[in-house]
């Protein structure tokens, strides 16, 4: 079973409001995984929204080499939050020794580099530590920007809930934006790197479902991008597809899903715009995908987006209030976090479009 969804909300969130919304209703397993990605950060986290922030797992070796390496190339540290755990017996969680989640200073010069030096930068240093925790398995780097905090773990996601306090309304961990997977009954071991959702330079995305092209895709993507590594999971070429279409590119969002799921050529010929459509099946005809799946992302600006395809059996759904968005792979999600909705006003996305959602909560439906 699995379930991803995310909410997106006018005011500050607790977490446990949005966990609701992934937690499997069945008992856990050891094959079982949880992650989040939060972004517009608040409490503890509010006097730094401009400050890169580092998400990591590690032993006390891999906290000494990050440390380090990040003396070593000149990030001050500025804050540091690191959650105390409930360690009751019984809980399923193959828990790291530590959980580190430490904000930096840009190093001193950066104030002349470009808005894509920094990124650049900030890539160039999740990929470096990554590299260097996993030469002696020492640990895990899930990100490293601005605003921006992830966790990811391996166990029973409720046991991983109470082990990090999630039902707990402390005040420790505040988002405008949550996206979050649970992952159930797999016939292979999760690896803490492939646990959804993935992030990449600003971009978020999980996706429920079974890419068949995955071996094209991740081939064809290795040459593209250097940020585009690891490839634990198949739903990262989703990811890694969004980053090249949007922020290499620079093409609008619409085009992401003319790349993913392109029309049929009998249908392009009948567009206005067949030409530029026509190029795009010819040049990226290998970052397509095949099979039923349901996609849902953060872009750097904040958007939430979410589309699927014509085979995805347990459709997308968008639910909304007053004050909060949220999109669920499954109704049932939705009617966990917002049971007095008005739910004549949920909406199901078809296959031939994209859903946007503003930073003002407009919901916006982009038809292919």
């Amino acid at each position: 079973m699995c379930r991803i969804g995310s909410i997106k909300s006018k005011v500050p969130i607790q977490p446990s409001m949005a966990l609701h919304l992934m937690l499997p209703q069945q008992e856990g397993h050891d094959n079982s995984g949880f992650a989040m990605v939060m972004q517009d950060l608040y409490g503890i986290f509010s006097n730094y929204k401009d400050k890169p922030l580092l998400s990591l797992a590690c032993t006390q070796r891999g906290a000494q080499l990050v440390e380090e390496y990040m003396d070593a190339h000149n990030f001050v540290q500025l804050a540091e939050w690191i959650p105390v755990p409930d360690k009751k017996p019984g809980l399923d969680i193959q828990a790291m020794p530590y959980y580190i989640f430490r904000n930096y200073d840009y190093p001193e010069g950066a104030e002349k580099m470009t808005k894509e030096q920094k990124e650049n930068l900030l890539l160039d240093t999740r990929l470096a530590l990554r590299k260097l925790l996993e030469k002696d398995g020492e640990g895990f780097v899930y990100s490293f920007w601005p605003d921006v905090l992830t966790l990811k773990e391996i166990g029973d996601p409720r046991d991983i809930a109470t082990y990090f306090h999630l039902w707990d309304d402390n005040g420790c961990l505040v988002a405008k934006s949550i996206v979050a997977q649970c992952r159930q009954n797999t016939n292979y071991d999760i690896v803490r790197y492939a646990a959804h959702p993935f992030f990449l330079q600003g971009y978020t995305l999980c996706a429920n479902g079974e890419n068949t092209f995955y071996t094209k895709n991740k081939e064809f993507q290795k040459s593209l991008h250097r940020g585009y590594i690891g490839f634990e999971s198949d739903s990262q070429c989703f990811l890694n597809t969004l980053h090249y279409v949007h922020h290499e590119l620079k093409w609008p969002l619409i085009y992401y899903k003319h790349v993913i799921t392109p029309l049929p050529f009998e249908e392009i010929a009948e567009r206005p715009d067949k030409e530029v459509l026509t190029a795009i099946r010819q040049s990226l005809a290998n970052l397509e995908i095949n099979g039923p799946n349901t996609i849902i992302g953060v872009l750097p600006d904040q958007r939430m987006i979410t589309c699927c395809d014509s085979k995805k059996l347990r459709p997308v759904v968008v639910g909304r209030t007053e004050d909060m968005v949220a999109i669920s792979s499954e109704v049932c999600g939705i009617n966990e976090i917002m049971p007095d909705r008005d739910q004549t006003k949920d909406i199901y996305p078809n296959e031939r479009e994209i859903v946007v959602i503003d930073n003002d909560l407009e919901v916006q439906r982009w038809k292919q």
